[in-house]
């Protein structure tokens, strides 16, 4: 029992810079690799890589800087590159600046924000799953479509949680715009949520995890909607890989580099759960219990596809129009702008006996 609470406990102290916050710790770890034809004329590299430490969630982001494989993509391509360490939750800000040209995110809280104008363009699917919506054991909240009139806490309005639930909502008829809202939505810090559910100020929580995990541990919390499993989103994706539309416009080989290396990282934690959670451990980026980070690692669908990261921005996007959330109006156009596919890059890939293998 002293160990499993030992477990939480850590579990919990990565969810202090989980993947809802997305904020980097404090140190400024660098990476850069460059190459003769690289054409590092001004000083700045081609192409400049965001990431941050303490989400478990970046997996494959820190595998491909682990493993070789931005280094391994960037060299055959020519292509002069820098890892900068970064704040993910000023994302906006870094790509208006052109402080950065690549990094991963929550597909849902950065398709409103690309409609709203932000130069970014997806380019791959890296996993699913990592969101979960709890309710107390005796609520009698049996389901989505009992949450009309409900309180529901979540980490912010604009959080990928709030946008999958609306989708949801409204399938179930239940009114989230804002001329007809029938649940009521409350922000609280990701790690306060589990404590505001417990104590009754919400009915329900919207959690990523660790804290989905840990809260369901310490509290025994009913899970009403795991988006891993259910129908609707099992088979999309929450964290995708992106590059600003600069890059894709002006050195789409940069681009393409880019996403081959997170395509092959992702399988690459696909494949090998428990290796990927040591690595993030022992390159400090990542706290927490290897067996228990190993084990939400392997919980979610790490499997990467540019085919079905399409799929994933077509469906979110034409729902959204549908719903009023987006003022886009053609899903065809906001797809083309949202999501793009560069030369050279196979559909996914599969590790398997150290190597790798295209998968188209």
């Amino acid at each position: 029992m002293k160990r499993t609470k030992e477990r939480i406990l850590s579990v919990m102290m990565v969810a202090a810079l989980s993947i809802a916050g997305l904020t980097a710790c404090s140190s400024k770890k660098k990476s850069e690799g460059t190459t003769a034809a690289g054409g590092q004329t001004d000083g700045r590299a081609d192409i400049i890589i965001g990431t941050a430490n303490g989400s478990l969630c970046l997996a494959p982001l820190h595998i491909a800087i682990d493993n070789g494989y931005f280094e391994e993509e960037f060299k055959n391509a020519g292509v002069t590159w820098r890892v900068e360490e970064i704040d993910l939750g000023n994302i906006s800000d870094l790509v208006a600046s052109n402080k950065i040209d690549a990094s991963t995110q929550l597909a849902g809280a950065m398709i409103p924000q690309i409609d709203n104008g932000l130069e970014i363009t997806f380019t791959a699917g890296l996993h699913t799953g990592c969101t979960k919506y709890y309710v107390k054991e005796d609520s009698g909240i049996n389901s989505v479509a009992d949450l009309k009139g409900k309180k529901i806490g979540v980490p912010g309005i604009g959080d990928s949680s709030v946008i999958a639930l609306k989708r949801l909502l409204f399938d179930n008829g239940i009114g989230v715009t804002t001329e007809n809202l029938e649940v009521e939505w409350v922000v609280y810090g990701l790690t306060d949520l589990p404590l505001a559910l417990q104590n009754g100020a919400v009915d329900m929580v919207a959690l990523h995890d660790p804290v989905a995990y840990s809260a369901e541990q310490e509290y025994g919390f009913k899970k009403i909607l795991d988006l891993s499993t259910d129908e609707k989103f099992a088979n999309e994706y929450c964290c995708m890989a992106f590059v600003t539309t600069r890059l894709a416009n002006e050195n789409p080989k940069a681009a393409a580099a880019y996403t081959r290396a997170m395509l092959k990282a992702s399988a690459f934690v696909q494949a090998n759960p428990e290796e990927a959670a040591k690595i993030q451990i022992d390159h400090n980026q990542c706290s927490g219990d290897v067996t228990v980070n190993a084990q939400l690692l392997a919980s979610y669908n790490n499997g990467p596809s540019v085919s079905v990261a399409a799929q994933t921005i077509t469906n979110a996007g034409s729902e959204l129009i549908r719903i009023g959330e987006l003022k886009a109006d053609d899903p065809e156009v906001f797809v083309s702008k949202a999501f793009t596919k560069f030369d050279g890059v196979p559909d996914s890939y599969k590790y398997e006996n150290g190597s790798f293998t295209e998968v188209n």
